[in-house]
């Protein structure tokens, strides 16, 4: 639509394609500018422009490859951002021209990163533009010894392991909430999708074992791998979302969540503490 109302011609289409090859070799164009392909233009497609850049959403050379905005949620990165870099047959790996940063907080979500994002990823074409296309750039290469790369996240990867860390398994329910597939356990042998979790401020170490509900009357608890606790949030239940004291039934005292769990309560007392 914002391109549409300045005039400028859209088009859907694989660049891989060899048609697409074709139409843009026609045009000539003086530069080519990439923003979050899954996929990299090949070598035959960057070729096509004197200049061809890439936005990528990390401070590179950190977080190369797919999903980049995940996987720092994951790690629990406090800040991300955005690099312009020259495009080269490896990934992620052109020299650099221009970087800027951005918060990433404690409970933000991949949207919540990408707000930031958008509006960082604007200011840097438009302090770039202009020098890119009169030559006059500054570039740098990237340290190749800081670089980390990462594949793409799938389903099967929001499975919650409540054996980790608190922080680990809050920071896994972030990275995978909507509009990604969710983080998911399962509770009497049905899956239960986890959209959204805090963790839970007091430093109480609970004797429970791992996956064991807490139903208290602020919330839902379940604990972790560290005695700590996650309070869940928003959950969704055969097909039914909403917050987790809509499922008391389910979601009763002492249930322990897990792939390999029964759901039955957990014994009173718990395994020793360590």
């Amino acid at each position: 639509e914002v391109a549409g109302a300045l005039g400028l011609p859209v088009r859907r289409a694989d660049p891989g394609d060899a048609a697409e090859r074709r139409h843009l070799e026609r045009l000539a164009p003086d530069a080519l500018i990439s923003a979050y392909w899954h996929r990299p233009p090949t070598d035959d497609v960057i070729a096509l422009a004197p200049i061809a850049v890439n936005l990528h959403a990390s401070l590179l050379p950190r977080y190369r490859g797919h999903a980049s905005v995940n996987w720092q949620i994951l790690h629990g990165e406090r800040e991300g951002g955005i690099s312009l870099h020259h495009m080269v047959a490896e990934a992620d790996a052109g020299d650099l021209i221009d970087q800027e940063a951005v918060a990433i907080g404690d409970d933000d979500t991949p949207l919540d990163v990408y707000r930031r994002l958008v509006p960082a990823a604007a200011r840097v074409l438009r302090r770039t533009t202009v020098p890119l296309l009169a030559r006059t750039a500054a570039s740098w290469p990237q340290l190749a010894s800081k670089a980390t790369v990462f594949g793409p996240r799938r389903g099967a990867d929001g499975l919650i392991d409540f054996h980790y860390a608190a922080t680990d398994v809050h920071n896994l329910i972030r990275a995978s909430t909507a509009p990604e597939p969710g983080a998911f356990t399962h509770v009497s042998g049905r899956p239960l999708i986890v959209w959204r979790a805090q963790r839970d401020p007091a430093l109480h170490a609970w004797p429970d074992p791992a996956g064991c509900v807490h139903a208290a009357p602020d919330g839902v608890y379940v604990v972790c791998g560290d005695r700590r606790r996650v309070r869940l949030t928003e959950v969704e239940l055969d097909g039914r979302r909403g917050d987790p004291r809509e499922f008391r039934q389910a979601l009763g005292h002492g249930t322990i969540l897990g792939p390999g769990a029964s759901g039955a309560p957990a014994p009173a007392d718990g395994p020793p503490r360590r």
